[in-house]
């Protein structure tokens, strides 16, 4: 169904002597619930080209999806004294909160070094400037890295988009339940030899719904109300257990 749709799309478009990213996704926005596990994005399309495919260069497909930048303090702890204690902090001007890279092959095979530093594609070149006293500032952002990686946040998956007939390509990314709210940026490259080609960007809005949402804005813009709420079902469950107990004493 999904190469039926595709074909119907690029016999749609006008015609362009250049390799060009037609592009669907499985999901426009991602709904945060009090019950949201994660979500999978399943991120696909084709290239649209009216000349031969190049018999002696090969392509590469990369798909990423960013959450908002936000800034970080990354502290290193030492022991002092017998106690571990923080010492040296970098701070981080830009990180994506979630980011998480796949390829149609192995990095080095579908992206030179210098197209990374110009689209700042893998993780490393992604994370902005760097601020800090310190001399191994890098080993800072690799710890950074390695962090959300563990967390299921940063994912780099080599290898895990489908490219058929150097046409159609496909690839499933999952977000995580810890997924910060805001607009995710998708960001899809076709490559030549290593050489960016052609790049498409769309968004995808991540938010907070039902439930969810009304706690949130009640939290964040009716505080008071918010705290008298909490403490009336605290008071309340605590009234309600005493009761319980004390009919089962009797």
């Amino acid at each position: 169904m999904i190469r039926l749709i595709m074909f119907m799309i690029l016999l749609a478009l006008p015609a362009s002597a250049d390799e060009e990213i037609v592009l669907g996704l499985s999901h426009d926005q991602v709904a945060i619930t009090a019950t949201f596990e994660g979500s999978n994005i399943l991120v696909f399309g084709a290239v649209r080209r009216e000349t031969p495919i190049p018999d002696k260069s090969e392509l590469g497909v990369i798909v990423t999806i960013a959450g908002p930048d936000m800034p970080v303090d990354i502290w290193r702890k030492d022991r002092r004294a017998g106690i571990w204690i923080n010492t040296d902090e970098v701070e981080v001007d830009a990180a994506p909160s979630f980011y998480a890279v796949a390829t149609s092959a192995p990095m080095r095979d579908v992206l030179h070094h210098v197209e990374d530093l110009q689209y700042r594609i893998t993780a490393p070149r992604k994370i902005r400037a760097i601020g800090g006293q310190v001399s191994d500032s890098v080993a800072f952002m690799n710890a950074l890295i390695r962090i959300r990686t563990d967390e299921g946040l940063y994912q780099r998956l080599e290898g895990a988009v489908d490219l058929e007939q150097d046409t159609l390509f496909r690839t499933a990314i999952t977000l995580p339940a810890n997924l910060t709210e805001g607009i995710y940026e998708a960001r899809i490259f076709l490559t030549r030899n290593g050489r960016v080609i052609d790049e498409y960007i769309t968004e995808i809005p991540v938010q907070k719904v039902g439930l969810e949402r009304w706690l949130y804005n009640l939290a964040h813009n009716q505080s008071l109300i918010y705290a008298l709420m909490s403490l009336a079902i605290a008071v309340g469950a605590g009234w309600g257990a005493s009761a319980v107990f004390g009919m089962i004493r009797r």
